[in-house]
């Protein structure tokens, strides 16, 4: 598996976000997607073996397009500079349960545990759940191996407390997220040097301890 034609083909790119250099280098890029269903394959298994769920899916249930929606975006930029695969059980990248992300960019790779863009009713059900279950929620995200590979836990956080938690609770920073995530940079040059089911085999098993609290709740709204 080579991930640093991935990361080659990406700086390119970077620097020739055109559609008259894509369509010149169309061949690389065909390269780069059989690359990236190589990663999502290996992260599947990776995931099947701590999540079960995850071995019905395929590397097009975990991948995206390269072309970006422009359509409400003051940057026209036509295309992506990063490599996203997200392995999402049960149902794959679309669906609202917590899954496991590899963000693959020059100077910028991470590896995530959760989901965004919850709707209102289910992130109101998962914070409640924090709240009720706060001692659990810490027990996973204050455990020092998880906040090694996390050091980043919410996104987007409110500022304020949210409507219905008291303010003065000890714990509100846990409740204030808008996106419940858990995020820790990886090495550009670990992932191309490494085995990478190998490498992501410990932030797969901190992420499924996260994703299980989370889809808990979540699959309520399944």
């Amino acid at each position: 598996m080579e991930i640093q034609k991935v990361y080659s083909f990406l700086r390119d790119l970077r620097e020739n976000n055109n559609r008259e250099w894509f369509a010149a280098s169309k061949s690389r890029y065909v390269e780069v997607k059989k690359i990236v269903d190589d990663v999502a394959e290996t992260m599947i298994a990776a995931v099947a073996a701590v999540d079960a769920e995850a071995a019905r899916l395929t590397p097009a249930d975990c991948t995206y397009r390269i072309y970006r929606d422009t359509r409400f975006s003051a940057d026209k930029t036509p295309y992506k500079t990063h490599i996203g695969v997200f392995v999402n059980p049960p149902t794959g990248k679309k669906g609202i349960t917590c899954g496991y992300y590899l963000h693959i960019e020059p100077d910028n790779t991470l590896f995530a545990a959760g989901t965004i863009g919850h709707p209102s009713d289910v992130l109101k059900a998962i914070r409640q759940s924090v709240y009720d279950e706060i001692e659990e929620y810490r027990s996973i995200v204050e455990d020092p191996e998880f906040r090694r590979l996390f050091p980043v836990v919410g996104d987007s956080p409110l500022k304020t407390a949210p409507k219905g938690f008291p303010k003065g609770w000890e714990h509100i920073e846990y409740l204030k997220p808008r996106n419940f995530i858990a995020e820790g940079p990886i090495e550009e040059t670990l992932i191309c040097r490494g085995d990478l089911a190998q490498i992501l085999d410990p932030y797969i098993r901190q992420a499924f301890r996260f994703n299980r609290f989370m889809n808990f709740t979540i699959e309520d709204f399944i």
